[in-house]
């Protein structure tokens, strides 16, 4: 029988002990059968869709912060797209076909329900329905967000103010001395310009290069959960896998540690943050 685990597992169940919340959506290793016979190519070729094993760098990094870590792989729903405009018309009979114009996601393929892998266009067998997708969005999509807009008004409440880290990874990225960590802000929107200049200084400092918004600027767990007036801020860290994998970018590698320790200079740093953050917005 195939028993499905929890949308997501929280870690730090008690009280706020720090300002700061962690978010990893994207590394969920639950692939539900439902998923296996609707997809058309094989099950290997959804993994690259993961953020690899990046919930091993928050574990070992995680002190006091509440920590969302996703369970479902983002195969079966992408926890970082809107449930409303990243709907793919092509796939999704439930979808507004306006999407296809006015969601780049949607555009590449990579949609609230993924479409492309493994090197297909189109990775279903057949449309989904409003129906099933509806399903995916009411049982995974919406209790993930739920816990983390609570985790986040509850910082708030302690602290003054709270901070999201949303941790992410990414393949190698090309060209010379590519950035190895690119921090996403949604070009300041969801988190002042000097917080992110000083984390890509940690960033650095841990011998990393850092790229600011490009190519990865943040998706729709900040723009959903960022509230700078509010006193909510938000900031997307991309890790390039090489940090923490083995050389076949697919287990846990000798580099985890480093990076670990990289990922926890970072949420000391915004701890420090928060109390500046909230008296400048009195």
């Amino acid at each position: 029988m195939d028993t499905a685990p929890p949308p997501f597992h929280r870690f730090g169940m008690g009280p706020p002990r720090s300002p700061v919340v962690v978010s990893v959506p994207h590394a969920g290793r639950y692939y539900p059968q439902a998923l296996a016979d609707l997809v058309s190519v094989p099950m290997a070729a959804l993994v690259p869709l993961e953020d690899r094993h990046v919930d091993a760098v928050a574990h070992a990094a995680r002190e006091d912060e509440t920590m969302l870590v996703a369970s479902h792989a983002r195969a079966w729903i992408d926890l970082n797209r809107s449930p409303d405009a990243d709907r793919d018309p092509w796939i999704d009979e439930g979808a507004r076909p306006a999407a296809l114009a006015r969601s780049d996601k949607v555009k590449s393929g990579i949609g609230l329900i993924p479409r492309r892998a493994g090197g297909a266009d189109n990775m279903w067998r057949r449309k989904l329905t409003d129906a099933e997708v509806r399903a995916r969005i009411v049982e995974t999509h919406a209790p993930y967000h739920a816990a983390l807009g609570q985790a986040l008004a509850a910082a708030r409440a302690a602290f003054g103010t709270a901070i999201l880290l949303d941790l992410h990874s990414m393949p190698p990225l090309p060209g010379p001395d590519p950035a190895q960590v690119v921090l996403g802000d949604r070009f300041g929107r969801s988190c002042p310009g000097h917080v992110t200049a000083r984390i890509a200084g940690v960033v650095r400092g841990h011998g990393c290069p850092v790229a600011i918004d490009r190519p990865y600027a943040g998706g729709h767990i900040l723009d959903a959960h960022a509230d700078p007036r509010g006193g909510v801020y938000a900031l997307q860290l991309e890790l390039d896998r090489t940090l923490y994998l083995d050389a076949t970018l697919d287990q846990p590698g000798e580099g985890l540690a480093r990076t670990a320790k990289m990922v926890r200079a970072v949420l000391d740093t915004l701890a420090t943050l928060a109390d500046p953050l909230r008296r400048a917005a009195e």
